[in-house]
């Protein structure tokens, strides 16, 4: 009789401790789901973000254009500046 009582708490320790185990891993699992988005999402972000910077061609036209304007103003100050003498 002793003997049936204690494999029945067995078993049902055992029942439980599966039960137990059987939750934690479908955590892990949905962790793991989780992660894999937000690491997605990130990397989604990363290109977005990176794909905003100005390229290096376009910036040293821009370059060249804002030195001509800057040379057509000092030149301009350079006539108004022989005027005044």
């Amino acid at each position: 009789m002793e003997q049936d009582i204690i494999n029945w708490l067995l078993g049902g320790m055992g029942t439980l401790i599966g039960f137990l185990l059987n939750v934690v891993w479908q955590a892990v699992k949905d962790l793991q789901t989780a992660d894999r988005n937000l690491v997605d999402k990130v990397a989604s972000i990363e290109v977005l973000v990176a794909g905003n910077y100005i390229k290096r061609d376009e910036f040293d036209r821009f370059l060249s254009r804002l030195f001509e304007k800057l040379d057509i103003l000092e030149n301009k100050i350079d006539h108004k500046e022989d005027r005044s003498h």
